[in-house]
């Protein structure tokens, strides 16, 4: 059975650091772009990361530069995303997602295998 699974998330206060797990059951995820989106509560879900097949280039929503970074293990077919300084306005549903591309895109429509959604919480 294809999957993408997620582990991690939870919930911190402001200024910690959470680190966020996306694994493939029934394919590998290293011919494929990984990306991680959010979406928060009434709002539309949007790109927060994503890494390209060869794990060479990374892109980042302007909210996350420098806060956030992407990477992959491909023995261990996982990408994680290590979130440090977290902001409440960080607080949100968090997928991992990949389609069929080795390239990066910021749209969600590109993608069609998604993760289970995972729950971060960053309290003031």
């Amino acid at each position: 059975q294809v999957q993408v699974v997620q582990s991690g998330g939870g919930s911190v206060q402001s200024g910690g650091s959470l680190r966020l797990s996306c694994a493939a059951s029934g394919f590998t995820l290293d011919y494929y772009a990984i990306g991680w989106f959010r979406q928060a509560p009434l709002q539309e879900r949007e790109a927060v990361s994503c890494i390209t097949s060869s794990g060479e280039s990374t892109i980042y929503a302007d909210s996350v530069k420098g806060r956030f970074t992407i990477s992959r293990d491909k023995a261990k077919n996982t990408v994680a995303l290590q979130m440090n300084s977290l902001k409440p306005e960080d607080t949100a549903v968090y997928y991992c997602a990949t389609g069929y591309a080795s390239t990066c895109s910021r749209n969600t429509y590109e993608y069609d295998r998604w993760g289970q959604g995972t729950q971060v919480t960053v309290s003031s």
